[in-house]
Parts: structure tokens; sequence; C-alpha cells
């Protein structure tokens, strides 16, 4: 095998691009704007940069606690600083911009040539591009079909990009919304939600579940939801948007049970849909589903013959870390390297609201319907000793195991940067680690991390 098209410039392309350069591919990577893709663009990074500017906002709102003041004033710290969302925006694009830049120079130091165009199957081992300069028909022995996603909208919720917005178009904002209506409660509704509570607007979450983030730990879930509405956030639960209208420099949102909220501005926060259409899958033999995403196998191929797909185009998991690695399988397998298929049990997961919800492994889900025989223990955070220093009064770690074996084989973290706490308990999963074992590690004292290590002792001692 010596060239391969990718179509998409997003972490599954660009991660499976550097993959093949590195033995000696010759890629063409073609995308439509820049290499990162929307994930760098418009979505992961974008939305992350704005986050860590509101937790820095929720941090300082909890200066009071801490013994901090302003020197001088009674008042509270955060009412001596106000967000400059255009200021914020504008350090978000540049962010984006450099990650852009940095993943560039990587590709073209590896050798990849990267066109700027449009690309679509044009027959076995084919794939067309069309650039400012024209078409051009790029052979190729292997193809990876990386394009994503593009944010869904209802029918009755057009967005404007002014008051209507969808998640791409939040970074256009250079003031702060008055009242932000979320619809959708799911993890960008939850996440957006989060972050703009914090930077001090108004918010209404409109969710059509009994509580937010339905895919998620329903544990977790709830205590998220208990923290929105302890900061004063508006959960409409149980309810779903018919239509969005604006109105001048309002909007108003009619629920189907005819109820009315209005806002300043509203998020459409529904789902995306794969970008499959119009790009001659089909006729190259590549199947899709009902909802237009390319069906894929562990190893990342297509129904079509040296045709492989990675990323949420497959809706096998919409994170940028499973499109990476699913743009990596593809090329180790067709170069007939090594390789295990994709499991989805060891991906480690994390929704980035306030505090964050971190998650890897079996479900709690799973547990209660019988499909996974489990013990679990939970430990809540605020009796961590770390979380007392740091003002800490919501979260909890909970480990499952296997009731025979003891080996680890799930796990929940909810605090502030789980992210970076369910690591260790990835590892454990991945290497089937029995609990018995995990629990004579050591950590830090004190430490977040600790109330990891409490949790295996305590399930160790269950086991007993």
């Amino acid at each position: 095998m010596t060239s391969m098209v990718i179509i998409g410039g997003g972490p599954g392309g660009y991660e499976a691009a550097m993959v093949a350069a590195g033995y000696g591919v010759d890629v063409v990577l073609v995308e439509r704007d820049r290499v990162g893709g929307a994930a760098v663009l418009t979505d992961c990074v974008p939305s992350k940069t704005l986050i860590a500017t509101a937790e820095l906002m929720e941090t300082i709102r909890r200066a009071p606690e801490l013994g901090l003041r302003t020197r001088g004033s009674d008042a509270h710290p955060a009412e001596d600083l106000e967000v400059d969302l255009g200021a914020v925006n504008a350090r978000v694009g540049d962010l984006a911009a450099a990650q852009c830049d940095d993943i560039a120079a990587r590709l073209d130091q590896m050798g990849v040539t990267v066109l700027a165009g449009a690309a679509r199957l044009a027959g076995p081992g084919a794939v067309e591009v069309t650039t400012d300069d024209g078409p051009r028909t790029l052979p190729a022995d292997l193809i990876l079909v990386a394009t994503g996603t593009t944010p869904r909208e209802l029918p009755g919720a057009p967005c404007d990009g002014e008051r209507i917005l969808n998640w791409k178009q939040l970074y256009g904002l250079t003031e702060r919304p008055e009242h932000l209506i979320v619809v959708g409660s799911g993890v960008t509704g939850a996440e957006f939600a989060s972050a703009y509570d914090s930077l001090g607007c108004s918010v209404t979450l409109v969710s059509s579940r009994d509580q937010v983030l339905p895919g998620e730990d329903p544990d977790a879930a709830a205590v998220l939801q208990r923290v929105f509405e302890e900061r004063g956030m508006t959960v409409l639960s149980r309810s779903r948007a018919a239509s969005v209208r604006r109105h001048g420099e309002q909007v108003e949102v009619t629920l189907t049970d005819g109820r009315t909220v209005g806002g300043s501005h509203c998020l459409m926060a529904v789902g995306s849909e794969p970008n499959t259409a119009g790009i001659g899958l089909e006729e190259a033999g590549v199947r899709l589903n009902g909802r237009g995403q390319i069906l894929v196998d562990g190893v990342s191929r297509t129904s079509a013959p040296g045709v492989y797909a990675a990323g949420d185009c497959t809706g096998v998991l919409a994170l940028a870390s499973v499109a990476a690695m699913q743009g990596r399988i593809a090329v180790w397998h067709a170069l007939g390297r090594a390789v295990q298929p994709l499991d989805l049990r060891l991906v480690a997961s994390n929704v980035f609201t306030s505090p964050e919800i971190a998650t890897v492994g079996v479900s709690q889900r799973a547990v209660d319907s019988g499909e996974v025989a489990a013990r679990s223990v939970t430990v809540p955070l605020p009796r961590n000793p770390r979380a007392k220093m740091q003002g800490i009064t919501d979260g909890f770690v909970k480990l499952f195991c296997r009731p025979a074996t003891g080996n680890i084989i799930g796990g929940v973290v909810v605090a502030p940067h789980a992210s970076e706490l369910i690591h260790p308990v990835s590892i454990a999963v991945a290497e089937r680690i029995p609990v018995d074992a995990f629990q004579h590690d050591f950590t830090v004292y004190p430490s977040i991390s600790g109330s990891v290590s409490e949790a295996a002792r305590l399930l160790a001692g269950s086991l007993d």
C-alpha cells in the first residue's frame, strides 16, 4: 500500500494521516476549511476554552468562603469583574487558529499533502477533489472518510447566528446574553448552560427528560441538576421546544405543551447530523444507516473494499478521542499491523460542566438492569480533606468491580477537573486490575485522588 486519501481534517483524519505518513505512505488530506476540522475550530477546543474562563469566574465567586476579600471594599470579588465576551471569544478564536497551525505544521513536517477543497468518492480507489484550481482525481490504495457532523436544526427554530444560535455560532457573540435559553440537556447543552451560568448570565435549560444528561450516570446527573438549580438556573424538565421565534432583540421559545419562555438569546443543542450526503458514498458501495451515518466495524472498515471511516460521521461515539483512535486503527489494520478492534468499554469520557463528570467502563444502568454483574461503592467528595480545603461541596467517586474476581470494570468521578482524575480508573479498567491490588497503590495526602483510593478500599472490603 503506497497511497492514501483522507476526506476530512478533524482528529480522525489528521491522526490517521500522521500514522500513515510514519509508515511511509503517500498521504493526501482533503479539508474544506482548515486542518483540525470542526473539533478544533468550532467544537472541542473553542468550547473548552470558553469553559476554562467560566471556571475561573466560578472560583472567584467562591473566594469569600476561602477568606479572600476585595481590598478596601465589602463588595464580593466577582462584583468587581465584568465579562468581556468579545475578548473571551477573540481569545477562543486565536487559540483555535493556533492549534490548527500546530497541526498543519506537524503534517507538513511528516510529508502529508493538504488540499483545500471538497472531495467525493469517484469509484473504486479514487477520490475527486474540487479545489479553487478546478477538479482533479486522486488514485488511492486506501480511503478514509472522516467528514464529521453539522449541528441539527429544528424546522420551527431556524438559527440566524445572532439571537437563535447553534453551538458553532456562539463564538460570534460580543456581548454577554442577558438571558440565554438552552434547548437540549445533553452534553453540549449542559456544558454551555453551565459555562454561561458561571459567566453571570441568566440561564433557562429546556430538558425533555426527567433530569439533565439523560445519557450519563444517573447519580452524577442528579448532582449536576441540583447544583444548577441551587445556583439559580431554571431547569424545565420533561419539556420540549416546538418552535423558536425572534422578536427584535428578544427570542421566544414555545414548548409543545403551549408554554412560552422568553429570553435574549437561544442556543439550540438538539444533536447533530452526519456530513455524508452528496459525497458518493452509496455509489461506491458504502452502507449508511437510517440516520445517514457510515456503518463501520471494530477496525473502522466500511462495506466498500479499501474504504474506512472514522469520527462522528460513523455515529460510534461522538468524542474526539474516539475519532482519533478510529483513524489510527484504520491505518494499522489497512497496513496489516497488529491491532485490537475499538473497545468502547475502555473509552474514558468527560462532561465539562461545573462540576465535571468523568466516566469509564460499565455504567450504572447496565448494572441496575442486570446486564452486568458488579459490586459498587460511592464515596462522597465533600468528606475528602483536600476538597474541604478547596471549598468543594459537591461530587463523588464511584467504582465498579466484578463480584468474583474483584477486577475493576468501571468508575464515575464527579468533581472539579474530573477529566484528570479518571485516568487511574481508566488504566485499572483497561488492565483488569483487581480492586484488592488497586487499593494498595499510594496516593498523595491530601489530594482529591485520595477518594479514588478510599473507594477502592471500601470496595475491596465489601468482597470479603
